[in-house]
């Protein structure tokens, strides 16, 4: 299992946390032979939980000129047409994917192209899957223009745990779909916004995989 780079700061204190408190407790409670145990099997439990959180498993990434595919792991919880009112300004179909803590969080970009716009957002952090979120959370808006001059817009924006969101493009930049643009810890969630008329090949509720599943087909 490969760990993303994200993760290294953050299993290297989970680490010095484990091994301070669990030094403490054996110094301070030695003959409190349950509390140690207990200890042991949270300490080994947050551990887990820390590095499952950052893998990047390996995949046969998806690459297809005629396809958006999915940004992020997690569940379909957005199919709708709305108004995108921050660059592209007209109807669009919005498909929003909300990524779990047990998720992986790498966000790859759903198309190839050239980076038209980008911008970072600072704001709340309500639950990822409020609508709310969308517009008043912390996050980023990506907007990729396609050779075939369609315009796809995507944002990842922060839930409630998350605090930090990595992007790793910018305006002007070419980008090729699947690629990793960005990364957000503990719980998140993307939104992609496709031109009215777009086939939509995924359902609400639907289980998806970042790189994997095709979330629609260019018309």
């Amino acid at each position: 299992m490969t760990i993303h780079k994200e993760g290294y700061t953050s299993i290297a204190l989970c680490v010095l946390f484990i091994f301070v408190t669990n030094a403490l407790i054996k110094y301070y409670l030695p003959d409190v032979t349950w509390l140690v145990w207990i200890w042991y099997a949270v300490s080994a439990f947050l551990f887990f939980i820390i590095l499952q959180f950052f893998r990047s498993p390996s995949r046969n990434w998806v690459i297809n000129e005629q396809q958006i595919i999915c940004p992020a792991d997690g569940k379909v919880v957005v199919i709708e047409e709305t108004t995108e009112t921050e660059f592209l300004k007209d109807k669009r179909i919005q498909i929003s994917v909300f990524m779990s803590p047990v998720n992986v969080h790498v966000n790859r970009n759903p198309l190839s192209g050239v980076v038209k716009y980008f911008k970072y957002h600072p704001g709340k952090y309500l639950v990822a899957w409020d609508p709310k979120s969308s517009t008043e959370n912390e996050r980023t808006t990506t907007v990729v223009e396609h050779k075939s001059g369609v315009q796809v817009l995507y944002r990842q924006i922060a839930g409630a745990l998350a605090r930090r969101i990595v992007w790793y493009v910018k305006e002007g930049d070419q980008v090729t779909q699947s690629k990793q643009f960005g990364f957000i810890k503990f719980g998140s969630r993307v939104d992609v916004f496709l031109p009215v008329g777009t086939k939509i090949n995924v359902n609400l509720g639907e289980v998806v995989k970042g790189g994997i599943t095709v979330l629609a087909t260019l018309g």
